[in-house]
């Protein structure tokens, strides 16, 4: 344990001296990726492994061990954009590839350091921790925005609790940041259950596929998983650069788990006559899709109604527009709740996420064969939203603070649920039923569904502590302005 706490205390130790010359967490992070890539694969091949692991002699481990000063920085570089180019796995993490290091001497004490360890022997759970904790630190550098691409691994951990996967079936994720939902998944999966030899192999080299379409954000992903003890260091990229939502793969899936990004338009970037840089909205014309729209996340929930098998489930978080937006977003609704069984939705709290003005959800959905009557008989909502209170910094979300939705959602048999709100008995219950036919009544098919009292609002003696107040004001601002975006640009 002594040896771990001392990796990890340099690991950290290095990050602040780089800092002060100006690299961030997501740069220094970087570098880590690109040398403890190179140091396991010249590790693997040595005895005991022996394995070609397909990194000419003259970019290798021992090549950049060798040089110091000028000379190493200019190899480096060489380096990294030589190892772009290659296939596979190695390819993906050093795609766009650069140095973020000038001064070669804090460069060398960073291979000297990586070089101290051994990283094929240390336990895939010490050099995850290792991974995880500069990832989320990263995220928490609100200028970086890498946040965005970080989901609370507490919610993450509820999510895969209650889907529960199985070994020897699929997961995947069409927008899969840094593989949060891969390795809860893997965690849940190890523990949850024993595995022979074949089983253990699937979920490996075949069990995760996802889509990640910036180059930094896919590399951290492969790397993260890589450490956990996902795919191989010579294998193919578990991870695609391509934009999921152009076109259906083909691929089905037993489940998916995701956070597609928030933000409601999807564009792209192109030059004008002028020779001006301008966005244009993307407008996806796919035949599997029940509506055209340039909304991305209704898009996504398109998307991922296709990527299922028709036993497949899904467990994907949604920003509010979803549950209420009218036009595109009734008829996707509405196409859900007959297609597949949408019986559960999560109302979350503001103050989780580090994008801001988040209000978010997460629906859980079972797909199913064509059938002439909807599949969605009732829809049982959890509102862990009204009078919760979190904030990033002093409150943060727990796994604990969702032990009551994992409860009442009940993995093990969620068709055996008992409501937590009674109108007499119990009005202040967060665990409540609606019938299809209840949802179908309501304008535009909305999804959008609170029934307990906001405390606040009635009783000034119990408002929450100054900066909660604060952070929620900043949040409902952020909402207002964002949803305030969506209607300028609808009307240009």
């Amino acid at each position: 344990m002594n040896a771990t706490a001392s990796i990890v205390s340099k690991v950290w130790s290095f990050c602040t001296t780089l800092r002060d010359d100006g690299v961030g967490y997501g740069d220094y992070l970087e570098q880590l990726t690109y040398l403890i890539f190179l140091k396991m694969a010249d590790e693997y091949s040595k005895p005991p492994y022996n394995r070609k692991v397909s990194i000419p002699a003259e970019y290798n481990w021992q090549s950049l061990k060798a040089k110091r000063g000028a000379e190493l920085e200019v190899h480096y570089v060489t380096l990294l954009r030589e190892l772009g180019n290659k296939p596979g796995m190695l390819g993906t993490i050093f795609t766009k590839a650069q140095n973020k290091i000038q001064d070669p001497a804090k460069l060398y004490r960073l291979i000297d350091m990586v070089n101290e360890t051994e990283w094929v022997t240390m336990g895939a759970d010490v050099k995850g921790d290792i991974y995880e904790g500069l990832l989320e630190r990263n995220a928490e550098d609100t200028k970086s925005g890498a946040g965005q691409y970080f989901t609370p691994r507490a919610l993450i951990r509820a999510m895969v609790e209650c889907v529960r996967p199985e070994p020897s079936k699929t997961i995947a994720d069409p927008a899969c940041g840094t593989g949060g939902f891969f390795l809860a998944a893997y965690d849940f999966l190890v523990t949850a259950h024993p595995m022979d030899k074949s089983q253990k192999s699937f979920l490996k080299h075949e069990t995760f596929y996802g889509n990640e379409i910036v180059a930094g954000t896919r590399r951290l992903a492969l790397m993260n998983m890589f450490l956990h003890n996902i795919g191989e260091i010579d294998g193919e990229s578990m991870v695609s650069p391509n934009d999921a939502l152009v076109a259906d793969s083909g691929k089905r899936f037993d489940y998916v788990l995701a956070n597609p990004p928030f933000g409601k338009k999807s564009s792209m970037s192109f030059t004008n006559d002028e020779g001006e840089q301008e966005k244009d909205d993307l407008t996806y014309n796919r035949q599997d899709f029940w509506a055209t729209t340039s909304n991305k996340q209704l898009n996504f929930v398109q998307h991922i109604r296709t990527m299922l098998k028709t036993t497949g489930r899904a467990a994907v978080v949604v920003p509010d527009n979803v549950l209420f937006e009218g036009g595109v977003g009734e008829t996707v609704r509405k196409k859900l709740l007959e297609t597949t069984d949408l019986h559960t939705i999560l109302r979350l709290p503001t103050g989780i996420f580090y994008a801001n003005g988040v209000k978010a959800n997460v629906l859980f959905f079972d797909n199913h064969e064509a059938s002439k009557d909807a599949w969605t008989k009732e829809v049982w909502f959890y509102d862990y939203r009204t009078n919760i209170h979190h904030t990033l910094k002093k409150k943060p979300l727990r796994f604990d603070d969702l032990a009551e939705f994992i409860a009442c959602y009940n993995p093990l048999n969620r068709h055996q649920r008992k409501e937590l709100w009674s109108e007499q008995s119990n009005p202040e219950g967060r665990w409540r039923r609606f019938s299809i036919e209840q949802i179908m009544e309501r304008d535009k098919t909305s999804l959008d569904i609170f029934w307990l009292k906001d405390k606040s609002l009635a009783d000034l003696d119990n408002l929450p502590e100054p900066d909660v107040l604060a952070d929620e004001i900043i949040e409902n601002l952020e909402a207002g302005l964002n949803s305030f975006r969506a209607i300028a640009r609808a009307v240009q």
